[in-house]
């Protein structure tokens, strides 16, 4: 009687908990999605974030360059947004997704994701906030004010994707209606000025989101300021400040806030609904993860936002362990190879890399790990030149299977760098062309800027200096950045710049960032 009882509930439970469903790979031409769904629904994301790009694209007349393979973004897909929260290593509530623009490895970790054709969920929201923040730096190397930078994104993020496969863009900020009623109010002046509010006391939550989505969404439809959103962005890459491009463009900005709060109490707003017919996105592909590739994937996305060393060591002992069960599967062991890299510990890197590579040559990461533990292996090397030469190995054969792919560049550059010599114009030209087909790594963007000051070229390193300035994510990184491009701009042409200065100058601000933000790039609802 006891074993048929057991066996019931056995098969009760069986009946009542669904199953999940296998990992899956969903790849198309601006994103590689890996996800624990069922194929249809992740064909269904895909293909929104698809039209997105493309509605994007469209609306604001321009064209990117296709991505390097391994230059898309790629999103994981993780059961709930407090997995979101574990990865990123933050406890606050109000965290729904969040995204690393890294070159040659820009990801976004979400948790499921429910597509819709009317409201979409706040995880979908913050995807797409981050998205357009993405799209923007790749389209434009000019300089976004913060309001700017994030208005947009609010703009585009609030998106609705028809059945007939249509997309809206311009809807209105639903989700930002909370702020807009209860927070603490940030005016036209506050948002156009930074100066007035970095100045405004209290760290109560504030309107700032908001309020930067109304004023772009205000200056986008308003016919009575026509054209004054373009005279506003001509004057700032003029070389206007903020205020001053702010007050020619607008005009009296206590108008311009009585003009904003009633907008805001307008019972319709305007908004773009483009046509299918125009999107043209590109197809999606479909494929389940091999059993190891599935095995692995949990710990790839935990290795994905750089672990703390305890965290890593786990890892490691986790992803050794499972190795030895798929000898045969190249992602296991490309994957082992990342981890034994970000440790330190480069034979074992270059060993797992190499087993990786002998199986499958396209292991785009086994590439990366083995180069990466090369150049630290080079730094300790008796004959550096040879080491550097066997380090940029890994790269050149990479560059072979993905020309477009940004680190490759970036890496020959530094093989001159790290040894002391000076970079040859192809090195140089390498770095330039890695910003260009990762324009949203900052990092890398930083690393031009020092190279443009050191080679005296002060009216490109200002121009690149704009989107660090500006950088929706960035603080103390953001100041140094503004501060530079403020001395550049007014700099005695006869003044020499201290270069080691600068240098020591931005190491206290990036330290100072490390300190004040768990993760990197992190888009949360309400505040940042």
């Amino acid at each position: 009687m006891r074993a048929t009882l057991l066996t019931l509930i056995a098969l009760l439970l069986t009946m009542t908990t669904p199953a999940r469903a296998a990992w899956m790979e969903a790849s198309s031409q601006h994103f590689v999605i890996y996800a624990d769904q069922k194929p249809e629904e992740l064909r269904e994301f895909s293909e929104q974030l698809e039209r997105f790009h493309h509605a994007m694209a469209y609306l604001l007349s321009v064209k990117l360059e296709t991505p390097s393979p391994s230059n898309r973004v790629t999103v994981y897909v993780v059961r709930s947004d407090r997995d979101v929260r574990k990865l990123m290593g933050r406890s606050s509530s109000d965290v729904y997704a969040f995204y690393v623009p890294r070159a040659g490895d820009a990801f976004a970790i979400v948790p499921t994701v429910k597509t819709s054709y009317s409201t979409l969920d706040m995880p979908m929201i913050a995807l797409l906030h981050e998205y357009a923040h993405h799209f923007l730096i790749s389209t434009s190397s000019y300089a976004m004010p913060r309001w700017f930078s994030e208005g947009a994104a609010e703009f585009f993020a609030s998106a609705q994707f028809r059945k007939n496969g249509n997309v809206a863009l311009g809807m209105p900020a639903r989700h930002r209606a909370g702020e807009l009623l209860y927070g603490a109010d940030v005016t036209a002046a506050e948002l156009i000025d930074p100066e007035r509010y970095r100045g405004k006391p209290g760290t109560t939550p504030n309107s700032f989101y908001g309020r930067s989505w109304l004023l772009y969404h205000y200056l986008t439809f308003s016919e009575e300021r026509a054209g004054q959103f373009g005279t506003y962005l001509r004057l700032l890459r003029s070389g206007k400040s903020l205020a001053e491009a702010g007050e020619t463009a607008f005009g009296d900005l206590n108008a311009l806030q009585r003009d904003l709060d009633g907008y805001l109490r307008k019972r319709r707003m305007s908004a773009f609904e483009l046509p299918a017919d125009r999107l043209m996105p590109s197809s999606v592909a479909i494929r389940p993860l091999s059993e190891g590739e599935a095995a692995a994937m949990p710990l790839r996305i935990r290795l994905k936002n750089r672990p703390s060393p305890e965290q890593l060591e786990v890892l490691l002992g986790e992803l050794r362990a499972l190795a030895p069960r798929y000898p045969q599967d190249a992602t296991v062991l490309a994957t082992l190879a990342q981890a034994e890299a970000e440790a330190g510990n480069d034979d074992a890197a270059i060993a797992a890399a190499d087993a990786a590579i002998a199986i499958d040559e396209h292991q785009v990461s086994a590439y990366l790990a083995k180069g990466q533990a090369l150049f630290r292996k080079a730094e300790t090397a008796q004959d550096t030149s040879a080491a550097y030469s066997e380090a940029r190995k890994p790269f050149l054969a990479l560059n072979k299977l993905e020309n477009n792919h940004p680190l490759p560049f970036q890496y020959f550059y530094r093989s001159f760098v790290e040894q002391g010599l000076e970079p040859t114009k192809n090195a140089i030209a390498g770095l330039e062309r890695a910003v260009t087909l990762a324009p949203f790594d900052q990092n890398l963007r930083t690393t031009l800027v020092m190279q443009q000051l050191h080679d005296g070229r002060y009216d490109e390193a200002i121009i690149n200096l704009g989107p660090l300035a500006f950088d929706p994510h960035g603080r103390g990184s953001a100041t140094w950045a503004q501060g530079l491009r403020d001395r550049l701009q007014s700099r005695d042409p006869n003044e020499d710049l201290d270069i080691d200065a600068l240098l020591n100058d931005l190491d206290a601000a990036l330290a100072a960032d490390e300190g004040a933000k768990a993760g990197e790039g992190v888009e949360t609802r309400g505040a940042l």
